[in-house]
């Protein structure tokens, strides 16, 4: 089977799963950060040599107080655990934001091997594709510019986007390495995450006809 070099992952529901399950809508975050772990785990058996997860975006702390604290939270415990594995860590988003939670910054200057490294693992932290495509105003058609340099410039290009939660939308998942990607997604909310989910997305994804549009 084909594998996918490089998987992103978006981990939607967790709101929508508490509130199923009786609980306030703050409270499905932390139910997300096993799956997280079950994912990596999956990834590094398989061999896939890189995996992005998306944590939150910019746009996700407008979000009420209490959901802030939590989804920020869960990806923090998300980031250590991971400190604990063989892997490679790094974390992008707007560290020049005064919002941009301090404990995050030792793992956005430069990607930190844990263990005995291997596979590479990144985490959108406030995280934003306007920021990562650094657009600025300008006297221009489009009323903007876009600076040649990429913010997320150590993250490859992805092969495969697997989204959870049944949204059929990319929500500015790293527009630039997304280009080619083949884009699945899991109807199942992120923290009901089952093993079997993972792997119908890789046999989906050996199934594709990959041109990078030639």
């Amino acid at each position: 089977m084909r594998l996918p070099k490089h998987i992103g992952i978006i981990p939607d529901g967790n709101r929508r799963w508490a509130l199923n399950n009786n609980l306030s809508e703050e409270m499905g975050y932390k139910h997300g950060i096993n799956p997280g772990l079950e994912v990596f785990k999956l990834c590094q058996k398989e061999g896939i040599e890189e995996v992005t997860f998306y944590g939150y975006t910019v746009d996700n702390t407008k979000r009420p107080l209490k959901q802030k604290i939590e989804f920020i939270k869960a990806c923090l415990e998300s980031v250590m655990l991971l400190t604990k594995e063989d892997c490679e860590i790094l974390v992008v988003g707007d560290t020049d934001s005064p919002a941009f939670p301090a404990e995050f910054l030792p793992f956005t200057k430069e990607r930190k091997k844990f263990g005995k490294g291997g596979i590479k693992v990144n985490f959108l932290i406030h995280y934003g594709w306007a920021w990562d495509l650094d657009f600025k105003k300008q006297h221009c058609p489009l009323g903007k510019h876009v600076n040649p340099r990429l913010k997320s410039e150590d993250i490859s290009r992805i092969d495969l986007i697997i989204r959870w939660g049944g949204r059929r939308r990319l929500s500015g998942f790293l527009p630039v390495q997304s280009v080619y990607a083949d884009f699945y997604v899991v109807d199942s909310m992120w923290p009901d995450f089952k093993e079997k989910e993972f792997y119908n997305a890789l046999k989906w994804c050996d199934k594709q006809d990959v041109t990078l549009g030639d």
